[in-house]
């Protein structure tokens, strides 16, 4: 009975819910916490964001069924693995799209246009956007975005241009990062992604470093901000930049060191420096907005 249950859990992805926690950094960022109209929308729209990305979970596993069997752990999906079958497979992922379409229709129409657009750019992605260079990290990166702007339109939140920018930039870093365990891999013999031909390790190394800087000066340049100083109220925000850039250079490490960004999610559950990291930037932000 637990196999059955972890089988599903792997099966519906619901590891990777944790990148839905984004939809709540509107409420985060504005400080909305004991607003509880708000926060329960927040979380209205986490699950149903949560049952969107599981319908294209199950969708990319049956595009990717063959690659999949090729790769030293995807291999071992449910999909993958043959445990559930892909026309079941299928089936499971169109009734997950209708449900979550009709009751995101019933919650929010602004909510309704955002993961409607989250399902018909990543069935594009399915088909055909993923085995196009550049353009399918870009896509990848675009998910987060929706992430917030769904929190923002939920909760009735304004989403700042700095979110939506860094959200978009952290992605992008992400997924660049997955991509060098891709290439990684089909140096060694195990050609897992069609798309890796359009990358080298050289490139990849090159933009992972460029991203690393780039999300390090935009996030200086939020702190420091006219704007952003005069919504909090304080110039101190800048001292969180300690703990963003510790956990950028972090990442890199793994990254280039360890050799282990194929999966982000597992990362962030299991890295104790990063969880450290990410937990005095919360601790940091929030005492330095409320408390100094």
């Amino acid at each position: 009975m637990i196999a059955k249950i972890k089988m599903y859990g792997e099966f519906l992805r619901v590891n990777q819910y944790i990148k839905n926690l984004l939809i709540f950094a509107p409420i985060f960022f504005s400080f909305s916490f004991f607003e509880y109209d708000k926060v329960i929308n927040g979380f209205i729209a986490f699950v149903l964001f949560s049952i969107a990305s599981s319908s294209i979970y199950i969708l990319n596993d049956i595009y990717d069924i063959s690659e999949d069997q090729l790769h030293p752990e995807k291999k071992n999906r449910p999909i993958a693995s043959r445990k559930i079958k892909k026309t079941s497979g299928f089936i499971i992922s169109i009734f997950l799209m209708l449900i979550v379409l009709l009751f995101s229709f019933l919650f929010s129409l602004k909510v309704f246009y955002v993961i409607a657009t989250y399902i018909m750019v990543n069935i594009l992605y399915s088909v055909r956007l993923k085995h196009i260079p550049i353009l399918d990290i870009f896509v990848i990166a675009l998910g987060f975005v929706l992430r917030v702007l769904v929190g923002g339109y939920a909760t009735e939140i304004r989403t700042s241009m700095w979110l939506i920018v860094m959200s978009f930039l952290v992605a992008l870093f992400f997924a660049i990062a997955k991509r060098r365990d891709d290439i990684v891999l089909g140096e060694s013999g195990l050609q897992t992604r069609k798309n890796i031909s359009g990358y080298n390790l050289e490139f990849i190394n090159a933009g992972l470093v460029m991203m690393g800087g780039v999300i390090i000066v935009s996030y200086i340049l939020y702190t420091i901000s006219e704007n952003i100083v005069t919504r909090f109220g304080t110039e101190n925000i800048y001292i969180t930049s300690f703990f963003v850039i510790a956990g950028i250079l972090r990442y890199m490490q793994i990254t280039f060191v360890d050799g282990k960004s194929g999966n982000p999610t597992n990362i962030f559950f299991h890295d104790r420096f990063l969880q450290s990291m990410i937990f005095l930037w919360l601790l940091s932000f929030i005492i330095i907005v409320k408390l100094v």
